[in-house]
């Protein structure tokens, strides 16, 4: 298998996701006492913490297992809509690469899409709605169109990282039409989406952990 990810590297992007919105959690709820309950940060903080602990306790042995305890964690710990969110996206995930231990770029590239498509439907949310999905989507069709151009993981993860960090500034002028940020109405407008922007540190961490 080409440019195997193994179990351990899942592990590895799942602490520095966590890493990182440890370090941007003040940035997080900040964005989200703009146009929302002000706890996107400490919310996905406590959440993620709370995965690394149980991946600590007893490390899981195949991807799909390891995948399948973060998610759960996740939808048990993280309150609001972000836990079932998040939750759904690495619950897909996890399904998608079953019970194998190692996964190519490919599968993980399919996994994310399965993920994504979770998102989605979880979230009754489509491109333009001004949620993570406004990250997620273009990371992924980023990540699909790179490798079939034959690059490796580590440059398409790079793209796919630069794809979501540019659909999360692309939140900042849209109005919100899913989530409590939509009761806002037009004074969404001009505020960057928080779960887009901790998408774009999800994103960033895999090209970190595993590129």
């Amino acid at each position: 298998m080409a440019e195997a990810i193994t179990t351990g590297d899942l592990a590895a992007w799942l602490r520095e996701f966590a890493r990182t919105v440890h370090e941007q959690r003040d940035q997080l709820t900040e964005l989200d006492s703009a146009i929302g309950d002000a706890d996107h940060g400490t919310n996905m903080d406590r959440g993620l913490a709370a995965a690394v602990a149980a991946l600590d306790d007893a490390a899981p042995e195949t991807a799909g297992a390891l995948l399948k305890k973060v998610g759960t964690t996740l939808v048990s710990t993280v309150g609001g809509a972000s836990g079932p969110l998040y939750g759904t996206l690495f619950l897909r995930m996890a399904v998608a690469l079953g019970d194998d231990d190692a996964a190519s770029a490919e599968q993980l590239a399919a996994a994310l899409r399965a993920g994504l498509d979770g998102v989605a439907a979880r979230g009754r949310a489509e491109l333009g709605d001004k949620t993570m999905l406004d990250a997620l989507a273009p990371a992924v069709d980023a990540l699909d169109a790179a490798l079939a151009g034959g690059a490796a993981l580590g440059e398409a993860l790079a793209a796919a990282s630069d794809a979501a960090e540019r659909g999360r500034d692309a939140t900042t002028p849209l109005q919100a039409r899913k989530g409590r940020a939509s009761y806002l109405g037009e004074r969404s407008i001009g505020h960057q989406d928080p779960g887009a922007t901790s998408v774009a540190l999800l994103v960033a961490a895999a090209a970190t952990a595993l590129g």
